[in-house]
């Protein structure tokens, strides 16, 4: 329905105007491009220079994210919707030319950083070492003090307590211990000893396990800690300077950006050569392109260069990509489609289909007209005053869509942030208001709602069922068609008057016509459905089985459309729930201002949950009983080379200047 058709296209051209016509259907972004598969052809090997764009781009997104990491833009709410910035085509090349420029700059940013991160590591390991000191501070001879002409000296640790006496005692005569620091874990030493006792002391204290101290410097602790401050203050002031000369460069941040963008794009534009196949003096384009822009686009080519552009119809064994384009109306539910998979070759779009009751049923879930209002002013102002990407666009167009439908279906239940209006009428003016809906409050009555909630999902799932129809009599199967689909019409429009009897009174007349189908159904259905196998048995039990797959299997998706009621009757308890706590005191002048301050937090959190809620389950109806009936997916979605940038755009984009 929605799948644009596609074409194959074959273009030749001159081998000079190859780089220049990719460029140009890289601004159109109308053709994918198949790699070249005639060995007749030469590929081209553009590794090296992708690597080159690659190397580059990656300095560029590093040095960016240096910035943004020091120095964050300041993004107001209208720029994280402005989308991205538009370009003329000739600003585009004046901003390529200052390239090297850039790059020398994001070069320098990215140096200041490694001296930013070497200067950190360097403070980190003298803090340790000033740390490690603390222990020796009362020392007042350096810690590679070796003694005098008469004495030998160790310092060191011992990996226990120890007294000096406890030390001596084990040492040899002439020793003298000094215990500089000590702990539980460990005892820091200090020991004087005669030239002539040196020897066996080292032995002594080697068995007890004795650390030497290393230390190069002939300066006491405390003069080293000294030292290693004034390091650190160095260092921190280097980190200074680097981060000052970032702050400076900074200024080159929208420039960055544009070369983010423009190396993407030449990477890209070189990866489309290395699809192409070449002669000695032309090369040879091929791919898809929608069959709505072939004739603009060769008549674009054709008028600017020696080319010849030739397109056919895609074989069955072709992997032709998908294309959707749905009306204004559906085209914002085509993300709900690709999430779940893009259309297959014999799938129709499902988008068209689902599109009026994924609005309906996301408006029935949340079903309060005053959280409808607010969907449908936010988006509105948010389409209306910023420029969004296409994507964010239709996203935004959606909720607007399902808002729209939130406020019917509010104000057919009376739900307006609740009963706030009554509420407010009854504590602050004591006045009551009787119900404002407009048809029912699904509180007071929700059977009806529950019935209601069934009658939609039969249409629903009724839906699928006359698309699966019409794609079988479409492909010449017409009996098949026929028996698919009528069975089940005919037993679940019978059972559904039977079951609505459980909670309503139902005319009698309705009953039995709904027995009289049922069992015509039943009889159809086991009479046909088994009509693929060969042998008789094969037919009537093959046809029981479906019997009791439908049964089972359409019973399960009816009551799954119960979650209507549930998340509809959630939406309006919840909302009623916060007005009543609101207007818990006594005092009128603390119950409004309580009331203000819970109406404001309790309904943004009301909504905020219950979007979500409504979102995932409208989803999940799509999913799980509509495409069941008839979607099978599995296509691949059209993938055109095109400018993928992240922050410009040209202004001529897709045009046909």
């Amino acid at each position: 329905m929605a799948k644009l058709k596609m074409k194959k296209i074959e273009l030749i051209a001159m081998l000079t105007d190859s780089k220049k016509i990719i460029e140009l259907l890289q601004r159109r972004g109308v053709v994918e491009i198949s790699k070249n598969e005639d060995e007749e052809l030469e590929n081209t090997n553009v590794t090296a220079v992708v690597g080159e764009f690659d190397k580059f781009r990656n300095t560029a997104v590093q040095a960016l994210e240096i910035i943004d990491n020091y120095f964050p833009e300041k993004v107001g709410l209208a720029d994280l919707f402005s989308g991205k910035t538009e370009v003329e085509k000739h600003e585009f090349g004046q901003e390529a030319m200052q390239m090297e420029k850039v790059m020398a700059a994001a070069n320098e940013i990215i140096k200041n950083q490694r001296t930013i991160t070497e200067a950190n590591t360097s403070i980190s390991q003298l803090e340790i070492k000033c740390d490690m000191l603390d222990r020796w501070l009362p020392l007042d001879v350096p810690l590679n003090f070796k003694g005098t002409a008469s004495t030998s000296a160790y310092i060191g640790t011992l990996p226990y307590q120890i007294t000096a006496e406890e030390l001596e005692e084990q040492l040899p005569d002439n020793c003298s211990v000094e215990v500089v620091s000590g702990s539980k874990e460990q005892t820091n030493l200090f020991i004087l000893c005669s030239k002539d006792s040196y020897e066996e002391a080292g032995d002594k204290l080697r068995k007890l396990a004795f650390a030497f101290v290393s230390e190069p410097e002939s300066k006491t602790p405390n003069e080293l800690i000294d030292s290693y401050k004034e390091k650190v203050e160095q260092l921190n002031k280097k980190i200074d300077e680097a981060k000052d000369s970032i702050e400076k460069l900074s200024e080159n941040r929208k420039q960055l950006k544009f070369v983010i963008d423009y190396l993407q794009m030449r990477k890209e534009k070189y990866d489309a050569l290395s699809g192409l196949g070449f002669t000695e003096s032309t090369f040879v384009l091929t791919g898809f392109i929608p069959e709505k822009y072939a004739e603009s686009l060769q008549k674009e080519i054709e008028a600017k260069y020696t080319a010849a552009i030739t397109f056919t119809d895609p074989t069955d064994e072709d992997d032709v990509p998908v294309l959707l384009e749905n009306s204004k109306f559906s085209a914002p539910v085509e993300g709900i489609t690709k999430m779940y998979a893009m259309p297959g070759k014999g799938d129709v779009d499902p988008t068209p289909v689902m599109s009026f009751f994924y609005y309906l049923f996301f408006g029935m879930m949340l079903s309060d007209a005053g959280y409808g209002l607010l969907m449908v002013i936010g988006t509105t102002i948010a389409l209306k005053k910023f420029k969004l990407e296409s994507s964010m666009k239709k996203t935004l167009t959606m909720f607007r869509n399902c808002g729209i439908s939130t406020v019917f279906w509010g104000a057919l239940f009376g739900s307006w942030f609740g009963d706030i209006a009554q509420v407010v009428a009854r504590n602050f003016f004591d006045k009551e208001i009787g119900s404002l809906a407009l048809w029912f409050e699904p509180l007071t009555d929700p059977v009806k709602l529950l019935l209601v909630s069934f009658g939609l999902g039969i249409l629903h799932l009724f839906l699928g069922v006359a698309v699966a129809f019409k794609m079988t009599w479409d492909s010449g199967k017409k009996l098949d068609a026929v028996f698919d689909a009528l069975p089940i019409y005919l037993i679940v429009l019978g059972v559904a008057p039977l079951g609505a009897g459980m909670f309503i009174a139902v005319p009698e007349a309705l009953k039995t016509t709904g027995i009289y189908m049922l069992l015509a159904g039943v009889i159809i259905l086991v009479l046909t459905a088994g009509r693929t196998s060969k042998s008789i048995f094969g037919k009537f039990f093959g046809g029981l089985y479906a019997l009791y797959n439908t049964a089972t299997g359409y019973f399960g998706d009816i009551l799954s459309y119960s979650r209507l009621l549930a998340l509809g009757l959630a939406t309006g308890s919840i909302a009623s729930v916060i007005n009543l706590i609101g207007t818990m005191p006594e005092n009128k002048v603390f119950k409004l201002i309580l009331l203000i301050i819970v109406f404001v937090v309790g309904h943004i959190a009301n909504l905020a949950i219950n979007l979500l809620g409504a979102y995932v389950h409208t989803d999940r109806l799509q999913f799980v009983e509509l495409f069941s009936k008839f979607y099978t997916g599995g296509g691949r979605e059209f993938s055109p080379l095109t400018v993928n940038t992240k922050y410009i755009k040209f202004k001529e984009e897709n045009s046909n200047d």
